[in-house]
């Protein structure tokens, strides 16, 4: 009985899981090419692996926000923090909360849930029929 009750409110927890985890992951984006919020470090050269990163953080963070191409920008953002994961945390050390690489590990396999979960409610993709809620 309470499982579905609970399973009532999927859609709308997994476009919450989305939104929330894009706009965080949006910043790290705005901060790296736009310097909001500011940081201790300049903005990265372009096209070096910082910036094609910061560019994919601040587009991808963004279609994720509005839902838009939800899967396939969360299939590529999945990459991308596990591409980060082992090009610039696993080498500092083998365990992830020594490394810094938690975060990357999480937004990984938040953005493969959504790959094969879809975008849940709140999304343009539901909005126009591209995903079913």
């Amino acid at each position: 009985m309470l499982v579905e009750k609970l399973s009532k409110f999927q859609s709308s927890t997994l476009g919450l899981l989305r939104i929330v985890s894009a706009l965080i992951f949006f910043a790290h984006g705005t901060q790296k090419i736009l310097g909001f919020p500011a940081s201790g470090r300049g903005a990265p050269e372009m096209f070096s692996l910082s910036w094609t990163a910061g560019v994919l953080e601040l587009v991808g963070g963004f279609l994720l926000i509005i839902g838009l191409f939800s899967r396939p920008v969360a299939f590529v953002l999945s990459g991308l923090m596990a591409f980060a994961y082992w090009i610039a945390h696993a080498p500092q050390n083998f365990y992830p909360v020594n490394n810094g690489g938690d975060a990357a590990i999480l937004y990984c396999f938040v953005f493969l849930y959504i790959v094969f979960a879809g975008p849940g409610r709140f999304s343009l993709d539901a909005l126009t029929g591209r995903e079913r809620v």
